[in-house]
């Protein structure tokens, strides 16, 4: 489900909608398995004169590790997306308070893409974008940034190819 409709422009057509690259959520599903092996141990060796409030002592603080290791982690890279549309790339993050930024393709200059060994067996990179006031914007973790490269490409010179502009009429 890409942005909602209100949120553009008329005439603006929505490109590409992505999130950030799935690794994100490889260490929380680390930490989901190790929580719940950690938890099933300590309620085998809890002795039976601990009960029953060490029983709830173990789900506390295995719901707080839940919490801070495993669900907020899957809600930031949620709510982490990048919207390319044919007139701006608009970036929205945050769970509770939201941030947002609008960048105008007028306004880019230069578009490149690093891929780093870990990168490259995961498929996705880093877009770099550096912008008319020669400020870089890094967008990370782009899924197949080789394809979104691509696609930035075409649409910050679609208008000044020459090929695709109709021809000038004689004076």
């Amino acid at each position: 489900m890409g942005l909602s409709p209100e949120l553009l422009g008329q005439g603006e057509v929505e490109v590409l909608h992505l999130r950030t690259h799935a690794k994100a959520l490889i260490a929380p599903a680390i930490v989901l398995l190790l929580l719940a092996v950690l938890v099933g141990l300590a309620f085998a060796f809890v002795p039976p004169s601990m009960l029953p409030w060490a029983s709830w002592v173990i789900v506390i603080v295995a719901l707080l590790a839940l919490i801070v290791w495993v669900v907020a982690p899957f809600l930031r890279w949620w709510s982490t997306t990048y919207t390319f549309t044919n007139r701006r790339i608009i970036t929205r993050r945050g769970i509770i308070s939201k941030r947002g930024h609008d960048l105008p393709l007028t306004r880019i200059n230069n578009v490149a893409y690093e891929l780093s060994l870990t990168d490259r067996i995961f498929g996705c990179g880093t877009l770099q974008l550096t912008t008319a006031a020669d400020e870089p914007v890094t967008l990370s973790d782009i899924p197949d940034v080789e394809r979104v490269h691509v696609v930035m490409t075409e649409l910050l010179f679609a208008s000044d190819d020459p090929i695709k502009q109709p021809p000038l009429a004689d004076e």
